[in-house]
Order: structure tokens, then sequence, then C-alpha cells
């Protein structure tokens, strides 16, 4: 059991009658327990009836009372069954429209199906079926929108319109993170139009289970947090923004599935700060209910439970893209390049890890500054927790960022953030002069306080996002492949792992182009230097496969990634829609107030999030 999870720790987020935080309609009834209070797992409370969503400590990374019952029922609702009922109860738009600003053909209250797959999740297929990257794309591809896939059956043979790549925003969202940081390192700059700017250190709040965590239980952590919408959320913000504003279509008929890695993406897709309300011009004025930006988010063994549920293998499914007779093109032709490359958009070096690569492209940003600069790492305490510093010839630091993955290591991170409390005793003045100060380097990686970071990459799951609770198990491996592999003994099980997750890694990685500059590799402990590459690519060496050869002359390509090109599609976008790119790239974070002591029970909470489904929620 993760150490996270202790008495001192826990609070009315997890109530007494939810064990940890499986689903509450799934509990069994009226079972005693001789501790209220206890936290157990799986094992010691078994479900009464097959959940929609089966969600188990090992599942779910915002544990120790982040979840609370009604978003417990959140999550169960966004489930492979939610799809399917989905599929059958709204006839699909047919696309493309005779011309733009038409109406739509085809019924009314149909709805444009539109789904997002995260890198990870392809890996996680990909390594299961011993297939590549490409081939576990078009697997994907052929399940959600070919003939062969979800539009052979189903009450209205709906299937996906379009099936989008969420490397395409996350090449926007490392754009905009390197912005961020380099925007906070000029405090004095009043020119930034957002109102609020996070402070040094900036972490990263692409993961919902992190964000969740913070918000609960360390709200003192807030204003470090990245204010730049995930992946997942800005595909769902672009898709609807620019449908809604664009070709007059409502965001209730546009119904976006994300396929994520982890459970907790369905917290992030539950969230009320993304919604239309928040991009909607009339958004702050009106009482309505807002539309999700995502409507459902499942995870890669929901994907193959979906295709299971509609009697399809998925493994027999054609290893090809579909045809171009089959693709249906977004309406905005710039949008469609830029979320339908000509070529496959690469995950990044290894070097950037598996969670997007935040903190590595910021680190090239600032290293395409100053050349002649190098990037040294170096480990700390286990290898979650790494430090990273661009230096120049000199060895003179420039800039330090760090990188912690795991709930163990995130419960120190923000320790040494929690700003020192002043004590009311005589004399402590004195005494605390002499004490370790906040945010000292108390198992840090290089003996840095916080204050020196300028930016954190903090990830909830150990190892990075391949190794998200929604992922294929190595349990499960053998029974998908049906060749009967076996788990073995206890003492066989946590080696066994890690090997399956190295298997995952080496897919994710596989996507990078065999022309790209070769990632180093930097398993070795210690301090290590990784040489400057050059920063201006080619078509063949980028990691961007929709690079063109002009690129090559390019100065703001970085990593493969044109800055240029980028902030072009930002403001294309807000052009197109008429709203301001802050309010459709950024969001913002709250300290959620614990229920300890109000009147207002478990079951009228739930009751009231119940009544509120509908119309987006």
């Amino acid at each position: 059991m993760s150490a996270i999870l202790s008495a001192d720790d826990l609070n009315d987020f997890i109530s007494p009658g939810v064990a940890c935080i499986k689903p509450v309609e799934t509990l069994p009834k009226q079972q005693a327990q001789e501790n209220a209070y206890e936290v157990t797992t799986e094992d010691k409370v078994a479900a009464a009836e097959a959940p929609p969503a089966s969600i188990s400590l090992t599942d779910c990374l915002a544990c120790s009372g982040c979840v609370t019952s009604a978003e417990a029922v959140l999550v169960s609702l966004q489930s492979h069954q939610e799809v399917l009922n989905t599929l059958d109860a709204y006839p699909e738009l047919r696309l493309p429209w005779t011309a733009q600003g038409e109406s739509l053909p085809g019924p009314s209250d149909g709805k444009v199906f539109v789904a997002s797959v995260s890198p990870q999740t392809r890996a996680s297929i990909a390594a299961t079926y011993r297939v590549s990257e490409t081939a576990a794309t078009n697997m994907i591809q052929q399940l959600l929108s070919g003939p062969a896939g979800l539009r052979s059956g189903g009450a209205n043979n709906s299937g996906f319109a379009w099936i989008i790549d969420t490397n395409a925003m996350r090449q926007a969202a490392l754009v905009a993170a390197a912005d961020e940081v380099m925007e906070s390192q000029h405090t004095s700059d009043s020119s930034a139009s957002r109102a609020e700017k996070p402070k040094k250190p900036i972490l990263t709040s692409a993961c919902p289970g992190w964000i969740c965590y913070a918000e609960k239980t360390h709200p003192h952590a807030l204003p470090h947090m990245s204010r730049l919408k995930s992946p997942q959320a800005l595909t769902g913000t672009l898709v609807k923004s620019v449908l809604a504003r664009t070709y007059g279509i409502n965001p209730e008929n546009v119904w976006h599935m994300a396929i994520m890695p982890c459970f907790d993406k369905k917290l992030e897709a539950s969230r009320e700060e993304l919604t239309d309300i928040h991009w909607s011009p009339d958004g702050v004025d009106t009482e309505r209910k807002g539309i999700r930006d995502v409507d459902c988010v499942i995870t890669a063994r929901e994907l193959l439970m979906l295709a299971e549920s509609r009697d399809i293998s998925f493994p027999q499914l054609s290893q090809k893209p579909l045809s171009s007779q089959q693709r249906t093109p977004f309406p905005d032709p710039k949008l469609d390049r830029f979320l339908f490359p000509s070529r496959s958009t690469a995950n990044g070096s290894r070097e950037a890890g598996t969670s997007g690569g935040y903190l590595w492209h910021v680190l090239e940003t600032y290293r395409a500054q100053h050349p002649g600069s190098q990037i040294t790492i170096q480990r700390g305490r286990n290898a979650d927790v790494v430090e990273y510093t661009l230096v120049d010839s000199e060895d003179a630091a420039i800039l330090r960022t760090a990188r912690y993955y795991g709930f163990r290591n995130i419960q120190n991170l923000v320790r040494r953030l929690k700003p020192a409390r002043a004590s009311r005793m005589p004399g402590a003045a004195s005494r605390l002069a002499g004490a370790r100060k906040p945010g000292a380097a108390a198992g840090s990686a290089g003996g840095q306080n916080m204050s020196d970071y300028a930016y954190v990459e903090v990830m909830a799951c150990p190892g990075g996002c391949t190794n998200g609770g929604g992922q294929i198990k190595v349990g499960d491996v053998g029974a998908l492949r049906g060749s009967g592999i076996e788990n073995g003994g206890d003492q066989q099980v946590a080696p066994q792992q890690k090997e399956w997750l190295q298997k995952v890694d080496e897919a994710y990685f596989s996507s990078s182009d065999s022309g790209s500059p070769s990632a180093s590799d930097t398993e070795d402990e210690g301090v290590e230097d990784v040489e400057a590459s050059s920063i201006n690519t080619t078509a063949k060496s980028s990691a961007n496969g929709d690079v063109e050869m002009e690129d090559a002359e390019d100065g703001s390509v970085v990593g493969g990634i044109s800055h240029s090109k980028i902030k072009d599609i930002f403001s294309h976008w807000s052009e197109l829609t008429g709203v301001s790119t802050d309010k459709l790239v950024y969001t913002s974070y709250r300290k959620v107030e614990s229920d300890v002591g109000k009147t207002t029970t478990d079951v009228e909470r739930v009751a009231g999030l119940a009544s509120t489904i509908g119309g987006g929620w």
C-alpha cells in the first residue's frame, strides 16, 4: 500500500459508506465494517454486480480522500457502455456539409462523433498485440470509424467522423508551456493579458490525479500550477468551439470521446472549468448548464471492451489506414492540416519521457536561445526524482528544472512548497533562524531549494503516463493474445510488470522517426551531459512528421516543433471563433473545501449531482 494511504490523511472525501472510491451503486448492501473509516482494497469488499467501470486502488491514483462519492458517480458514468448507449441513441450527422455556414444535412437531433486518442493508449495496444504503434493506430481507427467496426452494428450504424491524435494538441501545449515559463521569469512584464501568472516554480497541470490531490489536500500548491489546459481538454475545446462559433453546430450536438491512459482523466473531463461556458461569449452572463468539452473518457482496457460488446475481434481488425474516401476532412483546411498531418506525429525522444515531454521542451527552448549550452541530469533519491539544469559553457546555471513522478515523491514536493508557519512562542524568531527553511533540499535531487527551480514536471504515475491505471495490465495480456501466458508466482509478478512496462515504453518511443537525432541513453547514475543538437531540422530528421522542408530555415523550430506555426494556429483559432486565446487555451484551479461539519450528506450530494445529469452533464 502506498505511503499516501495513512490514517492521518483520511478526511470526509472518502465517506464511511464508500470503501476507497468504488462506485457507490456497486457496493454490497448493508455490509457491516468493524472500522467505518477503514480504507480497504477491492479484495476485502466485493461488488454486488459488475460495475460499468471498475475502479480500484491500483487504477485511480487520486486516492486518500481525493475523490468524492459524487465524483465516483461521474467516473462510473463514463464507460464503454456509455459510448454504446450514445451511439445507439443518436444518429450520426453526415459530413461534410454542403457549404460553409449552411446547416448540416441529416436529423437535427443527431450528433457529430469525435474521438481523440493518446499515444500512451496506442503504445499499450501495440505492446499487447505485438504490432507497431502505427498498426495500433490504424486498428483503433478501423474500430471507431471503419466499415468493419462500430458502423457495422448498433441501432444507427453510427461511428466517429474524426479520430484525432492528441499529439497535435500536445505540440501546441508544449509551445504554450515554454512561453508560460518564459513569462514567469519576467515578473515585471505587465503586458500579459492573463490576470494571473503561476508562481515560481511552475508545476505541470496535465495530470488530473495530481491536480485532484492538490486542490483537496494541498491548496498552497495551486498558485504554482500551470494555467495551461491539457491536450485532452485543448482538443475538446478546439473542436467544439470551431464547430459552434464558425459553423453553427450546437456544442451539445458534438460528442467528444477521449481514449486516455488513466481513469483520472474522467475526473478532468468532469471539471466545471472545462465547459463551453468558459469560452462562449454569453457564458459569463448565463445560468445555463455548461456543455463539457470532453463528454466521455475511456481507457485502453475499456476500448477493447467496447469492441467485445459489439462482437468485434479487435486483433482481427485491419492494420491498414482508412482509405481517403472514408476520411472526412475537418471543415477548416488549415486546422485540418494541423489535426491530421500528412505523416504521423512522433511521440518524442527518450529524454522527453512518456508523459508529453513538457519539461524537456522547456529546456530545449531555453537551450535554443543560449548557443553552446548543455543540459546536465542528476538523479535524486529514486529514478522518479530527477533534476535537469541548463548550464552555459562555464558551467553556470541558466535554468533549473526537476521531475517528480509518483505520489510518494509528490508528497515530498508539496511539503517543500509549503510556507513555514510562524511560531507565536517567545524567542521563536531566533530559533527559526537556524532551522531548515521551507523548500529545503531534504531528499531532493541536487540539494536545491524549490525556489531555485523554474519548472517542475509532476505526474501521479511512477514512471510516467505509460504506467497509467487504465492501461492494459500484464495479467490480461495472455488472455487478450490467446496465448495462455501465465503470471507465475508472487515473486515473479514484480519483475514481470517491470518487463511489461518496458515493452510499452518501447512501443511508445518506436514512433520516433528513424532519421531523428538519436536519443541518448540517460539511464546511468550521476550527472550526465546531453550534447546540444542542432535546433533547426529538416523534414527527414524532424520529430514532427508534418514539418516541411522550409522549416530547416525556421529559427523557431525546437525539437521538431515550429513555435511560429503553433502560434499561428492559436491566432487562427481565435480569429475563427472570435474568442481570445486566453479563454481557449488556459484554465483555472481552485481550493476544494471540506464538508466536515456541514449538514449535507453524501447521499444528498450524489442525488443533487444525479439530478443535473443531462445537457452535457
